[in-house]
Formats: structure tokens, sequence, C-alpha cells
């Protein structure tokens, strides 16, 4: 396997993500699990340096833009590239990635294109057990927080989507979970990190003429978007409520 090392800093707001390595098949998960993590801590953006990163097939170039595909709706944070080599930044121009991503030469520059144009964001976190009384403790962190936000009108749809995603935790892992709530003023995002590979899918049982539906697609029914994105040591599940998700 190609060594690959990713060195994680910070630049005022942003996360600075240093690659080392190569950029091949065995380290492209490997790598856009990395970015996609950095992004879902919240930063005002991820910036990936890749000025030591060796890339023999330059489709490899295309992590980029999967990862930025996986945190586009949420948690929305805009990922840079900083290249100081011209003739490779030209590469990753050929390959179709800067219609996506921006590329800069330094990380000052990347800095000062980032546009503030994203809401302040609050954040509440708790550590869940493997065990069922988590699903009482979750729904109660929910209602106070949320009553706290001055969110009272999205606890029960918000309620109804921490209840599917803890229960297919307790269902489908053998672990304890993460539990985070964030609020940029607007709408209200849960999620749950868990350490299970397996993406979220929706699962209908059509052998009883589709009258058993599964708990995602009660998510997907109460909420305005959900997804799932793999992480370093598993997934994170996530949905957003709004104001049109009242219950």
């Amino acid at each position: 396997m190609s060594p690959l090392t990713v060195t994680a800093d910070t630049a005022g707001l942003a996360f600075v993500l240093t690659v080392d390595g190569v950029l091949d098949s065995s380290t492209y998960l490997q790598l856009r699990d990395a970015i996609v993590k950095a992004a879902l801590d919240g930063p005002r953006a991820v910036l990936v340096d890749v000025n030591n990163l060796a890339v023999p097939a330059p489709s490899a170039w295309a992590v980029f833009t999967s990862a930025r595909w996986l945190v586009d709706t949420w948690p929305a944070v805009p990922i840079h590239l900083v290249c100081g080599h011209s003739v490779v930044r030209r590469t990753i121009a050929a390959n179709g990635i800067t219609r996506y991503v921006r590329v800069h030469p330094t990380i000052g520059e990347a800095l000062s294109a980032l546009t503030d144009t994203t809401r302040a964001r609050t954040r509440a976190k708790t550590q869940l057990p493997a065990s069922l009384a988590s699903l009482r403790s979750a729904r109660e962190f929910v209602a106070q927080r949320l009553a706290e936000w001055s969110f009272d009108d999205l606890i029960a749809s918000t309620t109804v989507v921490v209840n599917v995603f803890v229960e297919n935790v307790l269902q489908h892992t053998p672990g304890g979970m993460v539990l985070l709530l964030e609020t940029d003023g607007n709408s209200v995002t849960v999620s749950v990190q868990d350490s299970s590979t397996a993406p979220a899918a929706r699962h209908e049982d059509s052998r009883r003429g589709g009258e058993s539906v599964s708990g995602l697609a009660i998510v997907a029914s109460v909420c305005r978007a959900w997804g799932s994105v793999p992480t370093p040591s598993g997934k994170t599940v996530w949905a957003v409520i709004g104001p049109e998700n009242r219950l």
C-alpha cells in the first residue's frame, strides 16, 4: 500500500490539511474521508495543501470533488486546494476539479479568497453508549437544547429523526455513538456518528405491499434533507430540519 499522511492544523477559522505521500487507489478513500471528517468539525473552510502529494494518475484528483459533494448540503463547508506548482495547478484544472474546488498558490491567498457567506453556528454534542437508555437520553438532549435555542416548534420533528438515527445505531452497530445538534439560527441539523462503515440507506419491504416503511423513509418525510457521509472511523448520518418541517 502506498504511504500517505494527513497532518491537521488551523489557520484562523479554517482547517489546514497537509498531505504527504502518494494518492492512488489504495489511499483515495483515506484522503477523502480525512477531508470529510475535517469539514464535519465545522470550520469556516478546509484548505488542503497538496504541495507534497504525488498523483501518478491524474484522474485521482477527483478525490477532492468527491469529498466536496459529500459535504455540499451539510455542513456546506468549502474545500480549497493549495498548490505552489503552476504545472500541477494546470493539471488539476485540466481534470475539471476547479469547477467545484478552487486551487490557490499559497495558504494566504486561499484564506483571502474565502467569503464570509455562512451563518454563525451553535453546536451541542453528547456521547451515547450502546444502550437502549440512549434513546431517552437523545430525546432529552434534543428537547433541552432546542428549547434553549428557541426552537420549541422543531422539537417534535427533530425527535422523530433522532429516534430513527439512534435506533439504527443500536440495531446495526456494536458500539456507541456521538450525537450532534447544530443551528445556524434558521434551521436545525441533527447528526449521529457511529463506528460502522456501512452507509445508511432506505429499505422498504415490498412483500407487504409497501406497508413496511423504513425509519429513514420517515426521516426523509420530516426533514429538508438528509444524508450519510463516510469518516475515517465509520460514518455520520445527518438531517436538516427547517421551519417547514414543523409537526
